[in-house]
């Protein structure tokens, strides 16, 4: 059994391929379902899908936990402890409505896109030339889902102006660019400090992004005399020492 799912997880076979692409439509279906129903009333076939999901989840949470070789290591990863949130949110709407707003943790899953950047790198040229974009969008959108959902999870209580998830992601946005029209605001200490991380993390991966997509396209290749490590793709010379290089290059320009 435990050879089976190491080699679903791990593995190289296309069986393996699919099964770990599905996981990843699934974390991308299941924040597409948080969002979607944070705008109706949650209804005895709302909590039926929450619990299908929830064991999908758990049947993951435990499969990853029983291959780890280092089973120490397993908990000092920051996506374990976003599965366990993941899994309390599934949990919490059980014990009463007024802990319905902690569904939304379950955006943290989008962390766990993160774990097929090696594969998409392997099966997708087009993923290889365009990583650095394509990493700095991720980024982006991680930390604007994840503080979205921050935002939604400790203003719906008590704050009126957060009613849905579409009203702490306007938020968001508007803060993340500097906007702040102020027609919302978030109440309470905790709410500035969300405020606060929004302004000065959102802000730097905003111009990270777009700095990664308004520079000339680079590869990374590392110049065996200076280091450098980024070069123009049709490079034969180090730009700073002058010493050849060998880019391996798919011949595009």
């Amino acid at each position: 059994m435990l050879k089976t799912l190491r080699k679903l997880y791990f593995g190289n076979s296309k069986r393996a391929h699919a099964f770990r692409y599905g996981l990843l439509a699934f974390d991308l279906l299941t924040v597409v379902f948080v969002i979607t129903t944070s705008f109706f009333p949650h209804t005895a076939a709302v909590e039926t899908a929450d619990e299908v999901i929830g064991v999908v989840i758990v049947l993951d949470f435990l499969a990853r936990f029983a291959i780890e070789p280092r089973k120490l290591m397993f908990w000092a990863r920051f996506s374990t402890w976003a599965d366990l949130v993941a899994l309390v949110s599934f949990i919490a709407p059980v014990a009463g409505e007024s802990f319905g707003f902690m569904r939304v943790l379950r955006t943290l899953r989008l962390l766990h896109a993160y774990q097929m950047l090696s594969r998409l790198r392997q099966d997708f040229s087009a993923f290889r030339r365009h990583e650095e974009v394509i990493l700095a969008t991720i980024n982006l959108l991680v930390f604007l889902f994840v503080m979205t959902g921050l935002i939604y999870a400790t203003q719906f209580p008590s704050n009126p102006q957060i009613q849905n998830y579409a009203d702490a992601l306007y938020f968001t946005v508007t803060t993340l660019t500097t906007t702040g029209f102020g027609d919302i605001t978030l109440q309470g200490t905790s709410g500035r400090l969300l405020a606060v991380a929004v302004m000065i993390f959102g802000v730097t991966l905003f111009l990270r992004l777009a700095q990664v997509l308004f520079r000339p396209s680079k590869v990374k290749y590392e110049c065996p005399t200076c280091g450098l490590k980024l070069h123009d793709a049709d490079a034969v010379h180090c730009k700073h020492c002058g010493t050849i290089v060998h880019i391996d290059t798919e011949g595009y320009t």
